[in-house]
């Protein structure tokens, strides 16, 4: 059997080589993601032939990830099937873009269904689209952050050494203002994702930065690049009753992106998890496109 065992932060620079060598705009396929949300999704980790590849548990099934890197994917994905049939098991893997669909369909023709899997799709938008926001369709984000401008004198920092404390206590101020004994467990994961960011923020190579309302901070927002032409944003916390906070704070870490990495032509701002009201706040910044996700269970 595959011997699999938990992320740690001393992994990422050997993980990383893969992350890189798969060069995907899929935000599983990036190292904070995958230690930070560990516990949620019970994963683990092995290299088989040469190739990354992740075991995770959701909702009492077990998958497999699609293997990554630059090893013998036909291999690598032998053999997780082999592993599956002596753990006994289902064969299930997860983490499949729509182009991986067809790599998996050249190796094994007419071997697997792929089930699509909605919640998970990550949006990604034009990142001078963000930075701007020019355009009718963005109108009335304009309007948010104009009244925000015209309200408070403001200022944006990057996170540093000097300035993350200021973090950790607005994402406490947050979740005491929207977690309730009623709701925790919606957080629970969340809030544990975000403390991992915070402990681990200079290991795991991030990038920041605080907006500042009348010289309090009133939003944070956490990400990092991608891949080539792609960044992506993990976290992003407002105050609900600063109008334009999270508009705001959205602009003006994309205008810094760009600043430091010319080279990004695209933010995934990853997944909506399923909720309604989080789908809706994604689409109200129209997306250029969305990362579709898929499962893959043998015909």
């Amino acid at each position: 059997m595959i011997e699999f065992k938990k992320v740690e932060i001393s992994d990422k620079e050997w993980m990383d080589r893969h992350f890189l060598a798969e060069s995907s705009r899929s935000s599983e396929f990036c190292f904070t993601n995958v230690f930070t949300w560990g516990s949620f999704f019970n994963l683990t980790v092995a290299e088989v032939e040469g190739m990354l590849v992740f075991n995770s548990k959701i909702g009492g099934k077990e998958y497999y990830s699609f293997p990554i890197g630059n090893g013998n994917l036909r291999s690598a994905i032998l053999a997780i099937t082999k592993d599956a049939e002596e753990r006994k098991r289902p064969f299930i893997m997860r983490s499949i873009t729509a182009e991986n669909t067809e790599k998996i369909d050249i190796l094994f023709p007419c071997h697997f269904k792929f089930i699509k899997h909605r919640e998970y799709f990550d949006y990604v938008y034009s990142a001078e689209k963000l930075a701007t926001l020019s355009g009718k369709q963005l109108h009335s984000k304009r309007n948010h952050i104009n009244k925000f401008e015209q309200t408070y004198k403001w200022s944006f920092e990057p996170i540093d050494e000097t300035n993350i404390s200021e973090c950790v206590l607005l994402n406490a101020e947050w979740v005491r203002r929207h977690v309730t004994p009623e709701n925790l467990e919606n957080y629970r994961y969340e809030m544990e994702a975000i403390d991992k960011v915070f402990k681990n923020y200079k290991a795991l190579k991030l990038e920041g930065g605080i907006l500042y309302a009348d010289g309090r901070p009133v939003a944070f927002t956490i990400g990092e690049k991608l891949c080539a032409d792609t960044y992506i944003v993990h976290f992003e916390k407002a105050y609900s009753d600063i109008n334009g906070a999270y508009p705001m704070v959205n602009r003006e870490f994309v205008r810094y992106v760009l600043k430091m990495h010319p080279e990004i032509v695209y933010i995934n701002r990853e997944d909506d998890m399923g909720s309604e009201n989080l789908r809706r706040a994604k689409k109200s910044y129209y997306p250029e496109f969305l990362v579709e996700k898929y499962t893959a269970v043998p015909l």
